[in-house]
């Protein structure tokens, strides 16, 4: 059976990972008949944000520990998420992508990818597997690989799609129920809540791409 390794960035779309979208990656990646690991860095987020008041709260919360809420516990540090385990690499989007993976959400082009993201990136893609993300995620993952010319979407965003050309990478236009597939580079990226999606539109977008994952891994 084929195993997948799966990066959380936290619990809550406005801190960390988009919840809906990183249950449905998991409930696809079991339906399509392949095994999860669940990783995520051992940090502390960037802030905490209250998600009914939408405000910045005063108190710190670990990634790794508010990943597991997702997990059901069954969650490992990042640090030892090795490539050859594994047959392909899965990035749910949230807040938590581009705050606590990277700090995209505050440096825009100048984004820095969490080095042992962007190491586990490189990695998977330099042992040609496959690398999976979705909503705000491809952007960590063409920073991580713009000198490979990767092609991702994250929707229809000019001012990300912008920055993600910038890292050498391209930027191709989807629907909100499409993904795009990189054949040269085994890259497949869906948006999902990069647009303001309901969650049967989020689900058809992902479970497509796991779908397509499934045939060609």
């Amino acid at each position: 059976m084929k195993k997948i390794a799966v990066i959380l960035s936290g619990c809550g779309y406005l801190d960390g990972s988009e919840i809906h979208e990183a249950t449905l990656s998991l409930y696809f990646i079991e339906k399509y008949g392949m095994e999860y690991d669940v990783y995520a860095p051992d940090i502390d987020q960037y802030h905490v944000i209250n998600h009914l008041t939408r405000e910045v709260e005063n108190g710190k919360r670990n990634v790794l520990v508010e990943s597991a809420r997702i997990a059901r516990g069954k969650i490992k540090n990042l640090d030892l998420l090795n490539a050859e385990n594994y047959d392909a690499l899965f990035l749910p989007g949230g807040n938590g992508a581009a705050k606590n993976l990277s700090d995209y959400a505050f440096k825009g082009a100048e984004v820095k990818v969490l080095k042992k993201a962007e190491s586990v990136i490189k990695e998977f893609s330099d042992e040609g597997k496959y690398i999976c993300a979705i909503c705000i995620a491809p952007v960590i993952v063409a920073k991580s690989l713009g000198n490979k010319k990767v092609q991702v979407t994250i929707g229809d965003d000019k001012e990300t799609a912008a920055d993600i050309e910038s890292f050498g990478a391209r930027h191709i236009n989807k629907a909100v129920t499409e993904f795009n597939f990189d054949e040269a580079n085994k890259v497949l990226t869906t948006p999902a809540y990069m647009y303001n999606a309901k969650i049967t539109e989020a689900a058809e977008g992902i479970e497509k791409l796991v779908k397509k994952l499934s045939e060609i891994i």
